[in-house]
């Protein structure tokens, strides 16, 4: 057997190796024989040593042993993939199901989050259209863009399994995703996203010219975002800017010009900005299911470059997306519901989260994933938007009712 390489891993995780999952001869190892000549310092008197292996490299924390690389990092041994037995997918055939497991049939949640940024904007332009525009026009558009969702979301998923093939198969999670276990191969996972996104461009060739050539530039971003893993440790920003996108899209979708001089693009920067902080802060929830492969895989993240320091970064976002969704609703000249419900709501519900979520449990990490996209995009910031607008509409119908009915009073008398 290989020894060890020195001064890789702190004392406190070789006790924990040599005890319960080395063997003997490897303990001894550990200890230092003569016949070795290595001994185990630690770089550091720091006992973290979860911190050390979320940081370094690969190469730094894999020892030359593969059992003790298995027992310090986790490398369980896969269960075989299993056809699902409940739900959406066990409902249909079996040459479908890898292509609904590709792009999350069953997991709905993503696309909400891609979805939500579109609904938010489509209420406050509609809140800020002269006239306002009526519940029919700002349903059908949002209708537009949950079905442009949909295939946008499902297309980035593709993209994204087609991208990280060769990672996914070293993730516990993610490895029975259909392109890393083989069920669709490459080449058909790259023409089934080119349909996607050409399913996703006649969505959008519904809209105004305005909102379509807005929209164009996201194809972009829904395409790069999963090198960006690869180039940075902050890959949660470019996802930020794909998913934060129709936080544009519907203010011109309501005929509300961002390039006319008026606040509407004051308001939809600052709604594009919230909706990029907020992604930022649910991606970190979610990346700490991976922690543990991300680093075994070499991918990057926050939450692999900042483990220790995630709350006070979800917490930082946290207040600069209530301060920017303040800003928003100054620019689009909204009342006190929107703040009330909308800007201290999501607030409120972020800062819950941060204090009651147990980033080491993976399960509970999903759960205040999908807990967040209900709390935050629908009960709070649509809700609030929702009631703002309504409010609105109703009052300005009932003004202009009252300021019609004495005319019509004495059409009525005239024509008696």
């Amino acid at each position: 057997m290989l020894p060890l390489r020195p001064r890789l891993l702190p004392r406190s995780v070789i006790r924990q190796v040599c005890h319960r999952h080395v063997t003997s001869n490897l303990a001894s190892i550990t200890r230092g024989s003569r016949n070795t000549g290595f001994s185990l310092v630690p770089a550091s008197s720091s006992t973290c040593w979860n911190r050390r292996l979320a940081t370094a490299r690969v190469e730094d924390v894999r020892l030359a042993d593969s059992a003790t690389t298995a027992a310090v990092i986790g490398d369980d041994t896969p269960a075989p993939y299993q056809p699902p037995t409940t739900g959406i997918l066990s409902h249909l055939p079996s040459k479908i199901v890898p292509y609904a497991e590709l792009i999350r049939l069953d997991k709905p949640y993503g696309g909400l989050y891609l979805f939500y940024p579109c609904v938010w904007s489509t209420l406050m332009a509609a809140n800020m259209a002269t006239p306002i525009a009526p519940p029919i026009a700002a349903a059908s558009t949002i209708f537009l863009f949950a079905s442009g969702a949909f295939f946008m979301r499902s297309a980035g998923c593709t993209i994204n399994d087609f991208w990280d093939r060769n990672f996914d198969k070293h993730v516990s999670r993610t490895r029975h995703r259909p392109i890393a276990r083989g069920a669709v191969s490459p080449t058909q996972a790259f023409w089934f996203a080119g349909a996607q996104c050409l399913a996703g461009f006649g969505v959008l060739l519904q809209f105004p010219v305005e909102a379509i050539l807005c929209g164009i530039p996201s194809l972009f971003l829904v395409i790069t975002y999963p090198l960006a893993k690869r180039v940075t440790y902050y890959p949660q920003f470019v996802l930020g800017l794909a998913f934060s996108w129709g936080a544009l899209l519907g203010f011109p979708a309501m005929g509300v010009s961002l390039f006319d001089g008026s606040m509407a693009l004051a308001a939809a920067g600052c709604l594009y900005g919230a909706n990029v902080f907020w992604t930022v802060l649910y991606d970190i929830i979610y990346a700490h299911q991976d922690l543990r492969d991300d680093v075994k895989a070499g991918v990057k993240g926050i939450v692999v470059r900042h483990p220790e320091i995630t709350k006070p970064i979800m917490t930082a976002l946290n207040v600069l997306q209530v301060g920017l969704l303040a800003g928003a609703g100054y620019f689009a000249g909204l009342g006190p519901i929107y703040y009330a419900w909308s800007v201290l709501g999501a607030g409120a519900a972020n800062s819950w989260m941060i204090w009651r979520a147990n980033l080491k449990d993976e399960k509970e990490c999903w759960q205040w994933f999908k807990w967040n996209s209900y709390m935050v995009g629908a009960v709070a910031v649509g809700g609030g938007l929702t009631a703002e607008y309504l409010l609105e509409y109703y009052q300005q119908d009932k003004i202009l009712s009252d300021e019609t009915s004495p005319v019509e009073k004495s059409n009525i008398a005239v024509a008696v």
